[in-house]
């Protein structure tokens, strides 16, 4: 029986990212209560391939518009709300068994802080002897609505590889937890007591995430996918992150020689052969990320491990001689963040401006035979719709795919604070994430979802290019029975260049209209004809409807 359990809570929404919910945090907390001398176990609710239709939230009714029925065309997004992972009361069950003393439950993202409270509250049902303990980006961020419900002892704001062994320690010797570190919890008045967010000073001190407690047969690509984090927290200044400068917990980086340490460990010890690098700067330190790149291809040359950067690298810090190592590393594909192109927008964004270097990293992705994915924001606090739309266009005339991200407002960025004083935040906790499609000024959610949408129906036409396949000519709707098109995707697709109508198909092959901005998808369609469109791997280009040129 272990002294402490650490939960990773399901999630509930209307789609899941398969495979990205890696427990790297817990990893790393359990580590550090092993370092202690506590023995630890994880309970991951969403290592498993299981969810289950549950009804939409009455706050999200409004969604219904947007989404519609269900959509078995290739431009589909999701009608159905889902509960992701274990069911709360297997939680509880698996609690209640493990005798531990302390349980602590991962409660990284605002919007799905109800899950996490959930767990707490079935923990305490099967398990009231134990003490809960809240840690992630919520408790940090608001510490007092974490610490609101009754079921939460204790929250730990920041890092927890030193709060969580001292509270661990105090409570197993019944000693008081007033001064430890980045800890909030109740006196015995009812008053909150909350300290400041803590963090790890020196990150080499740490030690390697605890990988033989996560489910490594759930977490593959083929092989066992680790996740390495290289870096902990942000010098920029992003108005929509809550990670940047202006954060409590500093930009700190690894050395090379630590990371190294760390991957060596997941690829020979679990047999790891794919790298999820979790850091959106992790090519920041050229000198380093190059020394790392260097001894990566040197020391697994003969293994051949996968490496990505998922979350998007900042283009100005890739150079040819990067991308190129990158390439000889094990790299497959850029994954860039753009943000937007609108000179305006990026100002409001407080972000730097990477058009010129985005470019040529997608000339340097193309030129040493690497995939490319561009991440844009729509939707965001002053962004107007129609800039996002010349962000798709821009996307569809480089070989790269389009990634549209629907702007959510994050607790402790420049952007929630902005809108808390608007009077502009979403109702509820629940509401501040991409698919409720949160702001809706000045992108209306008919634009947003629109864009969303649009995205979609880029990439198909990417994807046809790559395939060495014809975009079909614009046509006029002339049935409404799927049996009689002998491609209904690139029905559809035809359909819609025509009138900008973006249409779903039913299970049954009923063809119905989603809710779209019309304005915007003629704007989108005019923009396509104007201009050559490239697929996300071939060097082809093409115009609509016309022939692939030499």
């Amino acid at each position: 029986m272990p002294d402490i359990l650490l939960i990773q809570p399901p999630v509930q929404d209307f789609y899941l990212t398969a495979k990205r919910t890696f427990p790297y945090g817990l990893a790393c907390m359990a580590a550090s209560l092993r370092q202690a001398g506590f023995s630890v176990e994880i309970l991951d609710a969403m290592a498993v391939s299981r969810s289950r239709i549950i009804p939409w939230p009455s706050e999200m009714e409004y969604l219904r518009t947007f989404y519609g029925p269900a959509d078995a065309s290739a431009f589909c997004l999701f009608n159905c709300f889902r509960h992701y992972g274990y069911s709360f009361e297997h939680i509880g069950k698996v609690a209640g068994a493990s005798g531990a003393f302390l349980v602590g439950i991962s409660s990284l993202f605002t919007a799905y802080s109800g899950q996490a409270l959930e767990t707490a509250r079935i923990v305490k049902a099967f398990h009231p002897a134990c003490k809960v303990v809240l840690g992630g980006h919520h408790p940090t961020a608001l510490p007092r609505e974490a610490l609101s419900d009754p079921a939460v002892d204790f929250i730990i704001r920041g890092e927890g590889e030193i709060s969580m062994p001292l509270l661990a320690r105090a409570l197993e010797s019944g000693q008081p937890v007033d001064r430890i570190p980045g800890i909030g919890h109740r006196a015995s008045d009812g008053s909150f007591r909350i300290s400041q967010p803590t963090f790890v000073a020196d990150l080499e001190t740490i030690p390697a995430p605890a990988l033989d407690l996560v489910n490594r047969k759930f977490y593959r690509r083929k092989d066992f996918a680790a996740v390495v984090v290289a870096s902990r927290g942000c010098p920029m200044h992003c108005s929509y992150c809550s990670m940047g400068a202006n954060s409590p917990l500093p930009y700190r980086k690894r050395s090379a020689h630590s990371v190294l340490k760390e991957i060596e460990n997941a690829v020979q010890r679990f047999g790891a052969r794919f790298i999820e690098f979790e850091d959106e700067n992790l090519s920041l330190d050229r000198k380093e990320f190059l020394s790392l790149l260097k001894s990566v291809q040197t020391r697994f040359e003969h293994l051949n491990p996968e490496l990505r950067a998922m979350n998007g690298l900042f283009p100005p810090s890739l150079d040819e001689e990067t991308v190129c190592a990158m390439k000889q590393a094990g790299f497959r594909a850029l994954n860039l963040s753009l943000g937007t192109r609108d000179p305006d927008q990026l100002k409001r964004f407080n972000r730097t401006d990477v058009r010129n270097s985005f470019e040529n990293a997608l000339n340097l992705a193309e030129k040493y035979a690497l995939e490319a994915v561009g991440y844009i924001i729509v939707g965001a606090p002053g962004q107007q719709a129609e800039t996002s739309i010349a962000d798709l266009l821009y996307l569809a005339g480089k070989r790269v795919l389009a990634g549209v991200s629907v702007f959510y407002p994050a607790p402790g960025s420049a952007d929630f604070e902005y809108l808390s004083r608007s009077n502009a935040l979403p109702a509820s906790f629940s509401l501040m994430r991409s698919s409720a499609l949160p702001a809706n000024d000045p992108t209306r959610r008919t634009e947003a979802i629109t864009l969303l949408r649009l995205g979609r129906i880029l990439n198909f036409i990417k994807k046809l290019i790559d395939a060495g396949e014809m975009i079909p000519e614009p046509s006029k709707q002339s049935s409404n029975v799927s049996e009689k098109f002998s491609d209904p995707d690139k029905t559809l697709l035809s359909w819609f260049l025509n009138d900008g109508r973006i249409r779903g198909m039913a299970p049954d092959g009923s063809i119905f209209a989603h809710a779209v901005c019309h304005r915007l998808t003629r704007m989108f369609i005019n923009g396509l004809m104007s201009q050559e469109v490239r697929g996300c791997r071939s060097a082809d280009f093409r115009r609509i409807g016309r022939k692939k040129q030499a």
